[in-house]
């Protein structure tokens, strides 16, 4: 109940004098997010392994399902690239009945998400990582349309085996298709900048190579190229969960596929909406939005759609467009079911080859180019192997696999850079302390602690220890950890041995400048009572003169 109200006030706050003027702007970027969202939805239904209808449909009720109960005011979900390249795999090997069932368990899954407030997770996987996972996504979805792209043929689940397979199937272009293909690259690429607030380039594109189809094809049935194929005017496929029900005895098979489409809506959703939040000034609801996106993925297969995820291509549009509510959302989303029936004879049309170089330049343009530079021009090599780590493990593996594989490679990075403990030893310099006989601390000395103190560094501390020389001989030791922010048992244990051995050798040993945390540590494992409160100090200086102390020197100066 607390949800619903919460959901309803921010939604009064959200239309709180909406008028007129509002609409209309709603209403320009409505139907300009549309214009962006149709080729892209024609695109990505094909490229899924389903068909431009499924996609059309997704993108439809998306936009109202997912639209009217997101996070925020700006969302714009759909089909898109990244789904399209997970869906790709799971449609050959279980058909649109498996790609629809998966889509249905990601749902629920998210919604169980939502429930155990999951997205606050999306903030700890590296930017490196996502980067990478990105560009892994754009180089599956180019391998993906090689064969829309040039009237190929190739055989295999996965992008990689299609590729492979060319080496046995052969390789033959179809000039036809090529033609078409670079035609709209070429669009797509010098198209002006200043129309595409007018008619984005990926229509654009689409608009000049179907009526170029028309025109060399007249006919369709004798058409030189393959093409998108019958739009249905209906919102309801075949395929749907309506007319097909539901196969139960798959359930246990799409579990896994279901869980990496759901991670894969959660982490492209809630990414979607911190960039686009930013450009906003309005900050997403991180667990409505997965709600939105589980209730969205729950229905749409019922009515034959793939699963969607929020999109930042279309949603930055509703926002440079001036969307101000949702209502922007629902009108791209009536748009297109306008276009489905007033349209759908001329997108029937659409060549695949044009789809596949729309498809194309998308790819090469989700991948965030700006980051990747930086880490290569600053040589920021840990961040680069995580990258690269995690792109060949989205193209060779799967997404989970991906960020698994991104997110421990980060760990262990962290770990490895975390490895460094200075140790520095030094002697008493009596003449600075002020003291008139030399020699007075001889054979006593400081060790200054810098870096995390744990498993993967105690041993830098003992064999800087085991390296003095004269050990046996030493009268006193102080350890100065003002520069050890933490600290783990293991280390704790290193150091209850290296104190029992100095103690047994008649070695005093003292600390000083240890941080609270570290000692609260220290003190839950035993070693402050093992030790005695009074070997802790607060400075050097300090502890020198405790050690004066203990050992009876004098204080003369």
């Amino acid at each position: 109940m607390f949800v619903i109200n919460a959901y309803l006030s921010d939604l009064r706050n959200e239309f709180k004098g909406y008028n007129g003027k509002t609409f209309s702007k709603d209403l320009m970027a409505g139907l300009t997010v549309a214009a962006v969202a149709l080729p892209l939805a024609l695109a990505f239904g094909v490229s899924s392994g389903a068909d431009a209808a499924s996609g059309l449909i997704t993108a439809i009720f998306a936009g109202l399902i997912i639209g009217v109960l997101s996070g925020a005011s700006y969302q714009i979900s759909g089909p898109t690239g990244a789904m399209a390249a997970i869906l790709v795999t799971l449609s050959a090997k279980y058909g649109m009945q498996g790609v629809l069932l998966a889509g249905f368990l990601s749902g629920i899954i998210l919604l169980l998400m939502a429930l155990l407030k999951v997205g606050k997770l999306v903030s700890y996987i590296p930017s490196p990582v996502i980067t990478g996972f990105t560009s892994g996504i754009s180089v599956i979805i180019a391998l993906g349309q090689i064969d829309n792209f040039f009237g190929t043929h190739s055989a295999g689940g996965s992008a990689v085996e299609k590729i492979i397979s060319y080496f046995s199937l052969g390789f033959s272009p179809d000039w036809w298709a090529v033609g078409f293909g670079v035609l709209t690259v070429l669009i797509m690429l010098l198209y002006p900048k200043k129309l595409d607030k007018f008619c984005p380039s990926s229509l654009a594109a689409i608009i000049v190579t179907v009526a170029l189809n028309f025109l060399l094809n007249p006919d369709s049935a004798s058409s030189r190229l393959a093409e998108v194929g019958a739009i249905p005017r209906t919102l309801i496929t075949p395929d749907s969960f309506l007319f097909t029900g539901i196969d139960i005895s798959l359930i246990p098979t799409l579990v896994m596929p279901a869980f990496s489409i759901a991670l894969l809506g959660m982490i492209e959703s809630l990414l979607c909406g911190a960039a686009a939040g930013k450009m906003k000034g309005e900050k997403l609801n991180a667990t409505r939005e997965l709600v939105a996106q589980g209730i969205g993925n729950a229905i749409i297969p019922f009515f034959g759609g793939i699963p969607a995820t929020a999109a930042i291509a279309r949603t930055s549009v509703v926002i440079k467009s001036g969307g101000q509510t949702r209502v922007a959302g629902v009108i791209h989303s009536v748009t297109l079911i306008l276009s489905m029936f007033l349209l759908g004879g001329i997108m029937s049309r659409i060549p695949l080859a044009s789809l596949a170089g729309v498809l194309m330049v998308t790819a090469f343009r989700m991948n965030d180019w700006k980051a990747i530079k930086h880490l290569f021009e600053k040589k920021l090599n840990y961040s680069i192997l995580q990258y690269i780590l995690t792109m060949l493990a989205t193209v060779l593996f799967d997404l989970t696999t991906a960020i698994a594989v991104g997110v421990v490679a980060a760990m262990l990075i962290f770990i490895l850079k975390s490895s460094n403990l200075k140790v520095d030893i030094s002697d008493i310099d009596d003449k600075k302390l002020g003291y008139t006989e030399r020699d007075v601390h001889s054979n006593i000395k400081i060790v200054y602690l810098a870096g995390p103190l744990f498993f993967g560094t105690q041993d830098q501390l003992t064999n800087r220890l085991e390296a003095i020389e004269d050990l046996e001989d030493l009268r006193g030791i102080v350890f100065s950890m003002r520069g050890v922010p933490q600290i783990d048992d293991s280390a704790i244990s290193e150091l209850e041995s290296l104190y029992a051995s100095f103690m047994a050798n008649g070695t005093a040993v003292l600390f000083c400048g240890v941080h609270p945390d570290v000692i609260k540590t220290m003190d839950r494992a035993g070693f402050v009572d093992k030790v005695g409160k009074e070997a802790f100090l607060w400075d050097a200086i300090t502890a020198i003169e405790k050690l004066d102390e203990v050992l009876g020197i004098s204080r003369a100066k």
